[in-house]
């Protein structure tokens, strides 16, 4: 990034030096694009995540992956295959090569940009132990990495995990709401398969609800402490910088719905323009994550009205998203378009 291995320090005289500092950290600030310029725009890799492992009320239990694209802009799309895949570890077996008829396992096969957690589950199988594990296998830019799902009883997740990786309240912090949270419910309308050709629009119905837990709360930054010239008080008090205050993130929190594309490799428009759902912490971003994002009224009908306009054929899977900020839940449709 462009700021990388630049250590500030406290300023306590102001002086010109001090004074082009903080005009260089308010320009950064003020044009996102500039980060990512310093940063990778494109080339880099994609690194599977294990994010742990969880039990659903019914008592299945799931491996749960995400990842991270070390791009700001480039979207690879990796088809399930040889390069794709996900494998069963077990009873001391050798990582295999590509099994077609196991190797998909519900994994996208487009990877937004930057950090994704909680993407895709996987089922554990009856029997599995602390030695066995469920591999994801991934090549991207000549690179191949996995990610190794284990029972370790480090990497149980729960509600309260999924709150604090996602930003809605720091690592190590609890309370009895946020506790007793329920993740919103989602109803895609229509069909799971649908047939479009290229430019014409698909109308996309879906109805979230959610408990109003936790409660809205809107990305903003603080102004900080400032000199008794009304200046601020170091790089960090500039009102476009934001001390961080957790190990994650920080995300907005209220109900909030997005369309994606999961799979496919062309390019998809939707209308009205949908919220990011991977972490751009940029200020001013589409983002939950991202100074001064605030969460959009709710539609009266509790019910999201989406267009969405395929620019190339192929096949395709969109996947619906609501979250309160907290937790997740989401729905996928598949779309076949033709020329």
């Amino acid at each position: 990034m462009l700021l990388k291995g630049l250590t500030f320090c406290r300023i306590t005289q102001r002086s010109e030096m001090a004074a082009a500092l903080l005009a260089i950290v308010a320009v950064l600030m003020t044009q996102p694009g500039l980060m990512a310029q310093g940063s990778y725009r494109s080339g880099q890799p994609v690194y599977t995540a294990y994010e742990g492992w969880e039990v659903d009320e019914d008592g299945s239990r799931f491996f749960v992956f995400g990842y991270m694209n070390e791009n700001w802009e480039e979207e690879p799309s990796v088809q399930v295959g040889p390069d794709n895949f996900v494998v069963a570890v077990h009873d001391g077996q050798e990582l295999g090569a590509f099994d077609p008829e196991t190797a998909d396992q519900g994994q996208p096969t487009r990877f937004l940009p930057r950090r994704n957690r909680f993407v895709f589950r996987v089922p554990i199988p009856e029997g599995y132990g602390l030695d066995d594990e469920m591999v994801w296998s991934l090549t991207t830019q000549g690179e191949t990495i996995t990610a190794h799902g284990t029972l370790s009883l480090d990497y149980r997740i729960d509600g309260l995990i999924r709150a604090s990786e996602q930003g809605a309240i720091g690592a190590g912090t609890s309370n009895p709401t946020i506790r007793a949270n329920i993740a919103p419910v989602l109803k895609v309308e229509g069909q799971s398969q649908r047939t479009v050709r290229v430019g014409d629009h698909l109308a996309l119905v879906a109805v979230a609800t959610d408990d109003g837990v936790p409660a809205p709360r809107r990305r903003r930054v603080s102004r900080g402490r400032r000199t008794s010239t009304g200046a601020p008080d170091s790089p960090f008090d500039n009102p476009l910088w934001r001390r961080p205050s957790q190990t994650t993130p920080g995300s907005a929190r209220g109900l909030r719905f997005s369309w994606y594309v999961y799979r496919g490799a062309g390019k998809v428009t939707f209308d009205p323009l949908q919220t990011k759902v991977w972490e751009d912490s940029r200020a001013h971003a589409n983002s939950p994550w991202a100074n001064f994002w605030e969460t959009p009224a709710l539609p009266e009908d509790d019910t999201w009205r989406v267009n969405a306009i395929f620019h190339e054929p192929g096949t395709y899977v969109l996947r619906a998203l609501a979250s309160d900020g907290a937790l997740n839940v989401d729905s996928d449709i598949m779309v076949t378009v033709t020329p």
